[in-house]
């Protein structure tokens, strides 16, 4: 049964009250016009617990715009959701990714590379790999009742391929509930080749404001943490702790060791303890992530506390972001086999008042424990 607006109602009880069911959700396709967003295909989902998010399928089936009770859950870059043509790989010394990187809630970095530009065995590469800047084929949409359950899904599929090289294709299903204030993003990768290929991904879950704010903390269950360069090495005193926005202030990136919880889950968040989540609602506003560590054993903290740039990243990935070089030297450089699958799944949601952010500081911390006795 859904819980909406205070009351559960089953399937026969709800459709009683509203003319068709998108009166409390649905979703909804079209396509943006204006500027360098013109003809990007989007989908919005709503699904009646205050959740709104905006689905590109012309930008990788990547998530945009993002929001809870009216207030944001994402940051927004500059950029707007930019189409995928106007996609520069190359341009300045590999960093023309940033040209289309809208933030958003969600986007991918992959599938061959992801992190920083470099070379490879004498193959130069860019920022974060390609797959965000692709359109999705095979979109498709849904709304159907699982027995009193109404589930939302928005599914499409994104391939990197090129002639003599990498032919790899990623199947993505977002799922969501009636009257649940969170969703699920699966993916399948797939090496359609007959070689093997590298394979990296990151998934860059961007946090902004009201959810970030100057007390606002990153809760992790986390063993270790090991910062980026000195900037990051400097600031390890804070790495939880969100400051307000400054001018030039310069980005730090720690990669945690975490401890998996009982269910063999790592949950992360972002909170703010200042910011209702809705009027009249307790302080407490916040994001969660929820994944297995064997799909993603390594996760990065983005901290920008810069002027206009004012994010946190949590990034589950199967890499660190020193770039696909530093990854082969090291020895943990993925790869697929020809024809060989893999499965990769992260829920994302809102954390609603103190004791929903309570009850996640306390997972975090049994998880910890756990593993230390």
């Amino acid at each position: 049964m859904a819980e909406l607006y205070g009351k559960r109602y089953s399937r026969a009880e709800l459709l009683k009250h509203v003319g068709d069911i998108s009166q409390v959700a649905r979703v909804k396709p079209y396509r943006l016009i204006e500027g360098p967003e013109d003809g990007v295909q989007a989908l919005d989902v709503t699904n009646g617990s205050g959740l709104d998010f905006t689905v590109l399928a012309g930008r990788g089936m990547d998530i945009s715009a993002a929001s809870y009770n009216g207030r944001s859950l994402a940051w927004r870059s500059p950029t707007s959701d930019v189409h995928a043509s106007y996609f520069d790989h190359e341009g300045e010394d590999g960093f023309g990714w940033l040209r289309s990187f809208f933030g958003g809630l969600v986007i991918t970095c992959g599938l061959t590379y992801a992190g920083n530009r470099g070379v490879d065995e004498g193959t130069a590469y860019g920022l974060h790999g390609r797959v965000s800047n692709t359109p999705a084929s095979n979109v498709a949409w849904s709304g159907h009742w699982e027995g009193d359950d109404y589930v939302l899904t928005v599914s499409g599929k994104v391939r990197q391929t090129r002639v003599f090289g990498e032919n790899i294709e990623m199947t993505r299903r977002i799922t969501t509930r009636l009257g649940t204030p969170s969703f699920v993003l699966s993916d399948t990768v797939e090496n359609l080749d007959y070689k093997r290929t590298e394979h990296m991904l990151l998934y860059h879950i961007n946090v902004g404001f009201p959810a970030i704010g100057e007390h606002a903390r990153l809760i992790a269950p986390t063993l270790n943490a090991t910062p980026r360069d000195a900037d990051a090495q400097a600031a390890m005193g804070h790495l939880t702790e969100m400051e307000e926005p400054q001018a030039g202030f310069s980005e730090q990136c720690y990669f945690h060791e975490f401890a998996a919880d009982p269910d063999g889950k790592v949950t992360t968040a972002l909170v703010n303890p200042d910011c209702p989540a809705g009027a009249g609602t307790e302080p407490g506003y916040g994001v969660y992530c929820s994944y297995r560590p064997e799909q993603f054993p390594r996760f990065i903290e983005w901290k920008m506390m810069g002027a206009g740039t004012y994010v946190c990243g949590m990034e589950p990935a199967n890499c660190l972001v020193m770039g696909r070089a530093a990854e082969r030297e090291r020895g943990s450089l993925q790869f697929l086999e020809p024809g060989e699958k893999r499965e990769y799944s992260v829920e994302i949601g809102v954390l609603a008042g103190p004791e929903a952010i309570s009850a996640v500081e306390r997972r975090c911390q049994a998880a910890v424990a756990a593993h230390r006795s």
